[in-house]
């Protein structure tokens, strides 16, 4: 199967229902294990974007969080919240189809906080500097929950069987 196409095919098709132009195919053993368009016009939902969707019923139907063995396959260059996504859930490769410069003159998205070209800059700063306001409220009882987990997890810090760097 041509995986590349179907991702294409997917959001040609979620484009001609009144979706967003985006779209997610998740391959493992060289067949399709999940996959989504963008449904966040459809639902209301802004993380209901085509990676999110695709990684959530990717993760349920090999029963992991983590998607190592697998070629993610996007429209386009994921927006941060879905690479954020992508980092998290460890999947072998990631192939996009296009660019942010390739379809801006197609499609922009910007939003009050959010625009792509200064996200990844925005991101970047201190929790203070940020455009987006955010109040920093130290709690206690707040890190204690950490140390329950940690008492939970045998005295291990690490989500038991997480691929990591090392």
């Amino acid at each position: 199967m041509d995986f590349v196409r179907r991702t294409i095919d997917l959001a040609r098709h979620n484009v001609a229902e009144g979706g967003r132009p985006f779209a997610t195919v998740i391959v493992k053993d060289g067949e399709i294990l999940a996959e989504s368009p963008n449904r966040v016009a459809q639902t209301n939902d802004p993380t209901a974007h085509a990676e999110i969707l695709a990684i959530r019923e990717a993760c349920v139907k090999l029963g992991t969080e983590h998607l190592t063995g697998t070629t993610i396959y996007v429209l386009a260059h994921p927006c941060p919240m879905c690479l954020g996504s992508l980092y998290y859930c460890s999947p072998d490769e990631v192939v996009f189809l296009t660019t942010r410069d390739a379809y801006e003159p197609y499609y922009v998205d910007d939003r009050k906080y959010f625009e792509l070209d200064t996200f990844y800059e925005e991101f970047g700063k201190n929790w203070d500097e940020r455009r987006l306001p955010m109040r920093h409220e130290p709690r206690e009882d707040a890190v204690e929950v950490y140390r329950m987990w940690r008492r939970h997890n045998g005295g291990e810090r690490r989500v038991p069987g997480a691929p990591t760097a090392r």
